[in-house]
């Protein structure tokens, strides 16, 4: 079965080494509570909002051990009015034999607002 496995982060300011380690640390949360492991990966799709520009959070994803193969794609978040300020938001579209409820989204920081019915 092919799964979505959502997850979103925040950053204090626009600073390359604080995206990168705050979209590290989610990406590796993702993957340890779900079991993922690179082959069973489709796509990640890694989106920002407008206020964050200084790198690309795709970067880390591809570092990590066996992923450097693993299709990620990064995108700008639509710009909706009052909307979460400098937030990073992970899809991974992967093959498991997890059924929908089984999936653990992860959310971080102030993005923790987004989905807390998905907290567990």
């Amino acid at each position: 079965m092919i799964r979505g496995v959502r997850g979103a982060t925040t950053v204090s300011e626009n600073n390359a080494d604080e995206i990168i380690l705050h979209t590290q640390t989610l990406a590796e949360e993702m993957i340890a509570q779900n079991e993922i492991y690179p082959n069973d990966v489709a796509t990640v799709l890694v989106s920002v909002t407008a206020d964050l520009n200084a790198t690309f959070p795709a970067k880390p994803i591809r570092e990590i051990e066996g992923w450097s193969y693993v299709p990620v794609m990064c995108m700008q978040e639509i710009d909706v009015p009052g909307g979460l300020a400098k937030c990073i938001r992970i899809m991974m579209t992967i093959n498991t034999s997890k059924d929908q409820q089984e999936i653990a989204h992860v959310y971080h920081h102030e993005a923790k607002k987004l989905r807390p019915d998905l907290l567990k």
